[in-house]
């Protein structure tokens, strides 16, 4: 009997696991089937036009924006770990809260602060006496405005891994180098920085990757990148063959920019030789030393989460009333109600493929793994495109079937409902539940799935009463970011959304392209607000080790 429940539970373990591998992979078979069976003229006629301007804008932004993260988050994870200096243990947690807000959060405050008639140039021109064309100022919409947005939000990934790099490196090798006449940048350049490479790389390709997917930035910005492209194709110009293509064409860059990701972390594994026996003692800077370091890590907090809060706060102080009529209200529940459907079944569905693959580690349960962890790099416009071919296809087929059989018209049952939006949220965000799962999975002794079997129980109540309980803060972990990652998504909710279901990250975006930023404000501040939960939890884990 128990070896037929222990069979019967692999097999509805095993079945999920092919159920959500294949939903991962949907959208992208989807894509490159759609783009390559609509004829290559439309491609041939964007290659001439606006196809070189959405590559030149994307690499721009990518090469801004790599650069950016790794001096900055590099930078900042150095001299709050090796060194002491006035302010550095609130710096040291306050590095990581811009990683709270989207970008496209970040542009809405900054545009009322620096645009035209934005207290910036008006206090500029009432202080010199000057007219609208007697100076130059920057143009915050534009490509560097939008890469500087993309800056102040991303840098917290490479920050947080270089950080937990640098906080397990070897003390030995790091006391050595000093020993032997290495200054601390010295030691730095020849020993920290070599070891935390794969890190850093891994937190930069992680922000490219963030920043190939954006689109709330670029489009308010009015930078024609892939995603602008895709969305402009499909709803602008009812183009679904070019929208396609040029879905195709992001995919494929973004699952290069995954391969390269998930060298970088095999290849960040390493031994911390000497850190138990050897303590390394930080650098206290003092003078101008200090000063710069103050500045270094405290203006990337000061741009990237004080400053955008006060302007938000100052626009909404006027608005925040709308929050408690009836249609804000209902836009609160949206997203509260996606959010926490899709946290559910994504963690849920990561639980299902950990567990099978804790179970049975084979070649194919590893891939399955592999397979899931994908969408992360995946835009959410491409995951959008991809699921809205074939779901459509098949409400079509069954509408038309129902139709002329029956004379019932069953209308989009799935392309029209907010399950596919769920799909699309679950495919975006399985890597991010895995990937915690994965790590308190990790510290769960095998020994004890060993004694559970011997004591009669199968799969299921193994799960139940030893995983899940050891496993909770890690579950909940995983819980609250990918619902903080499902309040934050704004192209896949753009392109999918039923009639009329409109939530507070759709509802910023409207504002914003209206130019009512006043009222953009309050759903921004509480988007912002509930992104802090996760940010906190990380906070407080990496204090924890600092210790």
């Amino acid at each position: 009997m128990t070896e037929k429940m222990r069979i019967t539970g692999d097999h509805w373990f095993g079945l999920l696991g092919k159920l959500v591998v294949a939903l991962c992979l949907l959208p992208m078979i989807a894509v490159a089937i759609a783009a390559l069976s609509g004829g290559f003229d439309t491609i041939v006629s964007l290659s001439q036009s606006v196809l070189p301007r959405y590559v030149g804008a994307t690499l721009q932004l990518s090469v801004i924006v790599g650069l950016g993260t790794a001096v900055i988050g590099t930078g900042a994870a150095w001299l709050v770990t090796m060194t002491r200096f006035f302010g550095r243990r609130v710096l040291e947690i306050a590095l990581a809260l811009p990683l709270a807000f989207p970008a496209y959060v970040l542009a809405y405050a900054y545009t009322d602060l620096l645009d035209h008639p934005g207290l910036v140039q008006s206090t500029l021109r009432a202080f010199m006496g000057w007219g609208p064309r007697d100076y130059w100022f920057p143009e915050i919409r534009s490509l560097g405005g939008a890469a500087a947005m993309l800056v102040l939000v991303l840098y917290p990934y490479v920050y947080l891994l270089a950080r937990a790099a640098f906080l397990r490196q070897s003390a030995t090798a790091y006391i050595a180098a000093r020993t032997l006449g290495q200054g601390p940048w010295g030691a730095f350049w020849r020993v920290s920085l070599p070891v935390a490479r794969p890190a850093i790389a891994g937190g930069v390709l992680l922000a490219l990757m963030e920043t190939l997917a954006d689109y709330g930035t670029t489009a308010y910005f009015g930078v024609q990148t892939f995603a602008t492209g895709i969305y402009v194709s499909w709803f602008g110009l009812f183009d679904r063959a070019a929208a396609a293509q040029l879905a195709l064409c992001l995919l494929v860059v973004a699952l290069t920019l995954a391969t390269f990701e998930r060298r970088q972390r095999r290849n960040s594994r390493h031994h911390d030789a000497g850190r138990r026996f050897e303590v390394m003692e930080p650098v206290s800077l003092n003078g101008r030393a200090a000063l710069g370091a103050i500045l270094f890590c405290g203006l990337p907090v000061l741009f990237g989460f004080v400053l955008p809060v006060w302007i938000l706060i100052t626009l909404a102080a006027d608005q925040a009333h709308i929050l408690f009529t009836e249609r804000y209200l209902g836009f609160l529940r949206h997203s509260l109600t996606l959010a926490a459907i899709a946290a559910l079944l994504t963690v849920g569905a990561a639980i299902a493929l950990g567990f099978r693959a804790r179970l049975r580690p084979t070649p194919m349960s590893k891939t399955a793994l592999r397979v899931a962890g994908i969408g992360y790099a995946v835009p959410g416009g491409v995951i959008a495109v991809g699921l809205l071919f074939p779901f459509a296809a098949f409400d079509n087929a069954l509408d038309h079937f129902m139709e002329t059989n029956f004379g019932i018209d069953t209308g989009l049952l799935i392309s029209g409902s907010i399950w596919l939006m769920i799909m699309a949220y679950m495919v975006r965000f399985m890597a991010v539940a895995l990937n915690t799962y994965e790590a308190g999975m990790a510290t769960l002794n095998p020994n004890m799935d060993a004694v559970a079997r011997t004591l009669g129980h199968g799969p299921a109540p193994m799960l139940r009463r030893i995983h899940v309980p050891i496993l909770q803060p890690s579950i909940l972990t995983a819980l609250l970011i990918v619902f903080v990652d499902v309040m934050k998504e704004l192209p896949a909710t753009l392109i999918l959304r039923p009639f009329n279901y409109d939530t507070l990250a759709v509802q910023a975006h409207r504002l914003a392209a209206d130019e009512r930023l006043a009222e953009a404000a309050v759903p921004s501040l509480i988007i912002g607000a509930v992104g802090l939960i996760p940010v906190a939890i990380l906070c407080w884990s990496l204090s924890r080790e600092d210790r």
